[in-house]
């Protein structure tokens, strides 16, 4: 241990390194100050990066700044001038006026009182107290490590070396099974050579039981329903939200209190991304405030998925994730950063032995919620009383740990809330108006509910009356039921994945396909022209079934672009038909916003209005005879909630499904099918304090790391062009250019580029142009070709590798900037076919071009569209655009590749019927009319839209 002279505390070497970067207290700073005086004069250290001598090992404090410890965090109000307008560009411009009246009450700070004493800090003893055994087990054993290196200079301790480490990192992470792994060892010589600590599976499992820290363990308790007994296995939650909390990696990234932002420097455009920035933080901090200031907010959310484990017998596991709100959802979506936490494993029993199926389903919401009542139970307590809780910096802040969101599907959202089928599990919207766009629908009534369930001992006929009658099951004693501010109706969260993809889309598909014929939607899969960001469904689409979210997605990208123009029975307008498939679309890419403004918020309703003001065309066409669908009516909530919780990309169940692989499928597989819980969480465990210490290891190598400055997510086209370092080709003749890349005008074209550049402040006309351009000698026979530029190709035809198949030939079209174009909108920007990439010889650079006007490196051959019309077409929403023909030809140019701002796609205008001799492959040749689709990615979207 190592005592700071300022303080007179005790620190494990590390702990002392950043006590002395971090710490604002008077007199460790003063001794930190005068020891880089020291060192800088006595030449031990550089002043900006300290060498403090620890024992026998250097440690190099890193930078950061502590928090106030001595008082409570005050609730600061807005959050306003660290952007600006400029920075953040929406699609349209729509008035406020709405939005003003909607946070017109707004909630000042308290006012602090001269006369009151601020908070006492908390004293130690409290704190160790309120640690719990998880936190005082694990900083045990990290201290242990810490002084073992600290004597050693061992950072792998407890392995004694990095290869010694290495290998039991592969062991763990890598997926070998034990026996494989101890046969490994067993082989004469590998252990010794190696110099390994473990000379088998179980030496290694003992040394990482014992010596690593991790997160929480889990424990297995029985749960009694229905006079039977269910195993449940799970974590204690509020030391799972303090393993989170206190993660040295979210150190600089944790949020602890909420704000309002603004696009605006009139604060009248509001913001929404982070939950930090939605109006339930708002609220419940006004609440806690009310009844003890100082007070910091860890919102958890909470997500529960059955998953099936194994291919075939059908076994499942029920994981229970948790992640918190404080920690920037941009780093939560990313499994690698190991945001959530597996928090439990619930019982799947699907209780057969009950016959009778309304029995058989109240005695699952039942074990449901008797589960996860005794999962979340800590958090009645933690929630009203707060926990003192130290953050990865150091800073102490008294915590209350609230139940704030619940992501699931559909089926799980009903049983949490308690709510039958067919009906909305947030609001009281009648079953039959649920296709009502206009229906008066109001949040549940969470007191009448609570009310109905405190009936529970007044009799069964009571209860089930009362129940019916607030719209709930007659569920005994949900786990929300005692969770303080938790209002589980507002809790449950929009499902992008499950609503809209795995539901609305799903819908839709099958609704064209009976509209425009099966056969014909196919064809025209077929003929769609290649694009980086596009899939090719060679075999059509209607015939697919169980089809991914993933694969939903990517039909939703050319899904409006197939039916423009096709015929519809009975000789129908198709003018609905586009408007109500746009209307969908464009509430999918806007519900998917990273960042909200009350004016984006206004284009999600005018979508979702575009929609159910023409789905009446499928009734007309005998597909429906009403649209009274739960996930259609979910998307009414879409734009409270995005207010409420931030952007739906805080609580997409996407990255929940993504867990199942590592935290459910992963570990099962590692089992060996019996009793598999146990050894699953096991298993987890371990893996969990491999990472950990993985984690802990590059921390100690690399310490120096950018500050982060938070700002809210745009939706700017941050993306540069990359090129390879060499040709394809170092040496392409241009007959060939002429014949495989079909550059018809290469020559003519690089002539007029090298008579602009020669003549950089001459204003040509049209035919002087051509004049000057024909008196040019080009003084090289062949030019070095690249076949790609980042995902634009322009690649002629050429033999497989494998097979004696032919590869087609690929010439992209590309959005370019006429050096007029900003980052949102199409004005300055045109679409082109690249043709040819290339780069001049050296040598002909210096004879062709003037000193002072050298030409770019790359440079590409493009075949011109049409400009853009004024606006799209009313009924689809996209611009149409045509081969750019004068005298005949083709009009071409030669471009700087810097101009090429991104890859566009070209949907075909394939008229009533596809011509069936285009194909994916020549339909850019043989069309000549075509549509630009805007739904490809989501900076296409805003900028073509």
């Amino acid at each position: 241990m190592v005592s700071c002279p300022g303080c007179h505390e005790s620190f494990s070497a590390t702990g002392y390194s950043q006590h002395l970067a971090k710490t604002r207290q008077t007199p460790c700073r003063a001794f930190l100050a005068t020891f880089r005086a020291n060192s800088n004069s006595q030449g031990l250290g550089s002043p900006k990066n300290p060498t403090l001598q620890a024992g026998t090992r250097s440690l190099s404090p890193p930078p950061g700044s502590l928090e106030e410890q001595d008082h409570p965090i005050l609730f600061e109000g807005d959050f306003f001038g660290t952007y600006e307008e400029a920075d953040l560009e929406w699609p349209d411009d729509h008035s406020g006026d709405e939005e003003e009246d909607l946070y017109n009450d707004e909630w000042e700070p308290p006012a602090q009182d001269n006369n009151d004493e601020p908070e006492p800090p908390v004293p130690d003893d409290d704190i160790l107290e309120n640690e719990g055994a998880e936190a005082l087990e694990n900083r045990e054993a990290r201290r242990e490590i810490e002084q073992h290196a600290g004597n050693s200079n061992n950072i792998y301790a407890p392995f004694t070396s990095q290869i010694d480490w290495d290998v039991a990192k592969w062991a763990k992470l890598r997926s070998p099974s034990s026996t494989a792994f101890t046969d490994l060892l067993a082989i004469d010589g590998v252990s010794e050579r190696l110099n390994l600590s473990f000379k088998n599976s179980k030496e290694l499992n003992k040394i990482i039981d014992k010596d690593l820290p991790g997160r929480p363990k889990f424990k297995r308790e029985q749960i009694i329903v229905a006079g039977e007994a269910f195993d449940i296995f799970y974590r204690d939650i509020v030391e799972c939200i303090r393993s989170l909390y206190s993660d040295p990696d979210f150190a600089d990234f944790l949020i602890f209190k909420p704000e309002h932002h603004y696009a605006d420097e009139d604060k009248t455009i509001r913001l929404f991304h982070d939950m930090h920035t939605g109006q339930w933080w708002w609220d419940t901090q006004k609440a806690l405030d009310r009844r003890r200031p100082g007070a910091t907010i860890i919102p958890v959310i909470i997500s529960s998925d059955k998953t099936q484990v194994t291919m075939f017998r059908n076994k499942t596991a029920y994981p229970v994730y948790l992640t918190i709100g404080n920690i920037p959802k941009e780093i939560r979506r990313k499994p690698s950063r190991r945001a959530h936490i597996l928090l439990a494993y619930l019982p799947t029993t699907r209780l057969e032995h009950i016959a009778n199926k309304a029995s058989r389903r109240r005695a699952v919401a039942n074990l449901y919620h008797a589960c996860m009542s005794r999962v979340l139970a800590p958090l009645k307590t933690a929630g009203v009383d707060g926990l003192v809780m130290s953050s990865g910096d150091g800073a102490r802040r008294r915590c209350h740990p609230l139940f704030a969101c619940f992501v699931g599907d559909y089926p799980e959202q009903l049983l949490a809330a308690g709510v039958k089928s067919m009906e909305c599990p947030k609001c009281d919207v009648p079953t039959d108006e649920l296709e009502s766009n206009t229906a008066q629908c109001d949040i549940r009534d969470l007191h009448a509910v609570l009310d109905a369930l405190a009936l529970i001992d007044e009799g069964d006929l009571a209860f089930v009356q009362a129940c019916r009658a607030a719209g709930i099951k007659p569920v005994v004693h949900p786990f929300w039921e005692d969770l303080p501010y938790t209002n589980i109706f507002q809790a449950i969260t929009p499902d992008v994945l499950h609503q809209l993809y795995q539901g609305l889309v799903k819908h839709l598909l099958g609704w064209l396909a009976q509209a425009c014929g099966a056969a014909e939607i196919d064809a025209r899969c077929r003929r769609l022209p290649p694009n980086h960001h596009i899939r090719l469904f060679m075999k059509g689409i209607t015939s697919l079934s169980r089809l991914s979210g993933t694969e939903h997605s990517q039909i939703c990208r050319f899904l409006l672009g197939i039916i423009i123009d096709i015929r519809l029975p009975g000789n129908l307008a198709s003018s609905r038909l586009l408007k109500a498939v746009r209307g969908l679309l464009d509430f999918l890419y806007l519900a998917q916003y990273p960042c909200h403004s009350s004016e984006t918020l206004l284009l999600l309703d005018e979508a979702r209005a575009l929609f159910h003001d023409n789905k009446e065309i499928f009734v007309d066409l005998g597909i429906r005879n009403n649209f009274n669908l739960p996930k259609l009516h979910a998307i009414r909530h879409y734009a409270s909630m995005i207010r409420t919780f931030g952007t739906t990309d805080n609580y997409n169940t996407e990255y929940t499904e993504r867990l199942h692989i590592d935290l459910a499928k992963d570990a099962y597989r590692a089992t060996n099918h019996k009793h598999e819980f146990t050894q699953m969480t096991r298993w987890l465990e371990r893996k969990e304090k491999i990472i950990r210490h993985e984690q802990y290891i590059k921390w100690r190598l690399d310490r120096d790391r950018a500050p982060y400055q938070p700002r809210p997510p745009d939706l700017r086209l941050d993306r540069t062009l990359k090129m390879t370092k060499h040709p394809s080709a170092k040496a392409v003749s241009v007959p060939t250019l002429i014949s495989d890349y079909g550059a018809t005008y290469f020559r003519e074209a690089l002539a007029r580029y090298i008579a602009e550049q020669q003549n950089p402040n001459e204003v040509f006309t049209r035919q002087r142009l051509e004049n000057v351009a024909a008196g040019i000698h080009l003084p090289f026979h062949s030019v070095p070709i690249y076949h790609k530029i980042k995902c634009i190709h322009a690649k002629p035809q050429r033999a497989a590798l494998q097979t004696d198949d032919v590869v087609p030939a690929r010439f992209d079209t590309a959005l370019i900037n006429d050096g007029t174009g900003s980052s949102v909108g199409i004005k300055g920007f045109r679409i082109g076919q690249v043709r040819v990439i290339f780069s001049i010889p050296a040598t002909a650079t210096q004879l062709l071009f003037p000193p002072a006007n050298q030409p770019p490196k790359h440079l590409a051959y493009v075949e011109w569209f049409t400009p853009f019309p004024a606006t799209p077409d009313p009924r689809h929403g996209m611009y149409k655009v045509s081969r750019f023909i004068r005298s005949g030809e083709r009009v071409a140019s030669i471009i700087p590749v810097s101009n090429i701002a991104r890859s566009v796609h070209l949907i075909p205008k394939f008229g009533a019927i596809v011509p069936r001799h285009w194909t994916s492959n020549n339909v850019l040749e043989e069309c000549d009319t075509f549509f630009v689709n805007c739904y490809i990615d989501r900076h296409s979207f805003v900028t073509l839209r």
